[in-house]
């Protein structure tokens, strides 16, 4: 029965598709969050359905859609280069060549599509719309594993949610990081949607869909999701015009939910502060180590999944007993192919520092840009059919930060929903730079306007 509803769901989007090939946009996005061939046991588990979709929204962009004004930003060339670097890392560096081909055969896919994506974002309606896929495609994970986790389930590296894989979106930290990355951009269509109206129903969904997002990292038991929430808490202070009531309302919810968080969830968030008791946090820092040492012999990287030939001895410490009576237990622990654990790190150890240098500018402009932006377009002068701008900007680069944050402690540097992430970024920057040249409007700080100077009105096709 699954089978026939996520066939029908594919087949409804192909149909539709071939009158508004936009639509092969969407399905491309819906396919690679939920990867519904995944959850298949006949129907689609034997088709290409990803590279297939893929093919199709680039044709139908080829053939049908507008070419006149066509912009390319330079994150587009840095994510180009980083994929040309990736191409000979793999084919002339990879230690470990299988593996390498394996993770190469849907990184190249995933950045093409980033690179391009923003050239079909040319109306605010499909940047909202491609918006509104990620995270209705990403509730579709989230959701469930909301409700698991109300309903007493939780559990790290065995929270398996509608597949029995823990790996890409339903691997247990990798979710906790864009659930809680992603909660921005739900509030902002909470407020400022335009394909569905902001009214009490979109709110009512929004709101349980930000409480479900917050319910992962409980349920998964992830570390990293309580960091990126923290961090999230820190990033919407600051844009809050009432932070003391902000600061008490927080205060009273973490109160409140203190006594409804599971005893081992709690266990686990404390080896945050004792580490060196954690054999996998221990891990993690040997990885770290051996990267940095790797990466001095070789500077290029190892390719993709270089990892797997590490050697690692780990000393754990264990402190029992009270007051002054304590016994301290060391034992050293080998390990070896450990996972970097930390995007940074992968690309330092599979990319080498040209690699690592490139993905921190790519990440690092779109934190500027988004920057620029938020300031440039607030205020009460903003033209009209502009006051969106600054709250999307502000979600976005709220998303992006988030996602630093927790890829400090996540191997997550190729993530599909980012890179889309980051090439809406790019579309959304490049679409309102044509805005600018066609109205001949610069944010009021830039220009002095003459007396009487009419507020500019949106443009044709632009009435959402």
């Amino acid at each position: 029965m699954r089978d026939i509803g996520l066939a029908g769901f594919l087949g409804a989007l192909l149909l539709l598709g071939l009158k508004r090939p936009f639509l092969f946009i969407l399905g491309y996005i819906y396919i690679d969050i939920v990867s519904p061939q995944r959850l298949s046991y006949f129907l689609l588990n034997s088709l290409p359905v990803s590279l297939l979709m893929f093919a199709l929204a680039i044709l139908g962009w080829l053939v049908t859609d507008r070419k006149d004004d066509v912009r390319i930003a330079p994150r587009q060339l840095l994510m180009a280069l980083l994929l040309v670097y990736c191409g000979l890392t793999t084919f002339y560096l990879a230690e470990f060549q299988e593996e390498a081909l394996n993770k190469w055969d849907w990184v190249w896919k995933s950045m093409i599509f980033a690179m391009f994506l923003p050239l079909t974002l040319r109306t605010k309606l499909r940047i909202e719309s491609v918006l509104l896929f990620m995270v209705l495609s990403l509730s579709a994970i989230v959701i469930g594993a909301g409700i698991k986790t109300a309903l007493g389930g939780s559990g790290y590296g065995s929270f398996a949610m509608m597949v029995d894989d823990n790996s890409g979106l339903y691997e247990d930290s990798t979710l906790a990081t864009v659930a809680i990355a992603m909660i921005p951009v739900i509030l902002y269509f909470s407020r400022w949607s335009t394909i569905f109206p902001s009214d009490w129903r979109v709110k009512s969904f929004c709101y349980a869909l930000i409480f479900a997002s917050l319910l992962v990292p409980i349920g998964t038991q992830a570390r990293t999701g309580l960091v990126c929430a923290a961090f999230l808490a820190l990033l919407l202070w600051r844009d809050t015009n009432r932070k003391m009531a902000y600061v008490a309302a927080a205060a009273f919810a973490g109160i409140v939910a203190l006594p409804l968080v599971p005893s081992a969830f709690s266990d686990r968030m404390e080896t945050i502060g004792t580490y060196k008791a954690d054999e996998s946090a221990s891990t993690r820092l040997a990885v770290w180590g051996w990267t940095l040492e790797y990466v001095g012999d070789h500077p290029l990287g190892g390719g993709f999944d270089a990892y797997r030939g590490n050697r690692l001895a780990v000393e754990t410490t264990t402190v029992t007993g009270s007051g002054s009576v304590r016994n301290v237990e060391r034992r050293i622990v080998a390990d070896q192919g450990r996972a970097y654990h930390s995007a940074y790190f992968e690309m330092l150890g599979e990319q080498g520092y040209i690699g690592l240098v490139l993905w921190l500018l790519i990440h690092g402009i779109g934190v500027l840009r988004m920057e620029w932006l938020r300031r440039h377009y607030r205020g009460d002068d903003i033209p009209d059919g502009e006051q969106w701008v600054a709250p999307l900007a502000t979600a976005l680069q709220q998303a992006h930060l988030v996602y630093l944050v927790g890829s400090l402690f996540v191997g997550i540097a190729f993530q599909p929903l980012i890179l889309m992430l980051i090439g809406v970024e790019i579309g959304f920057d490049t679409y309102l730079a044509r805005r600018r040249k066609e109205q001949g409007w610069k944010p009021l700080d830039q220009m002095v306007a003459e007396p009487g100077t009419p507020k500019l009105a949106p443009l044709p096709g632009q009435e959402r």
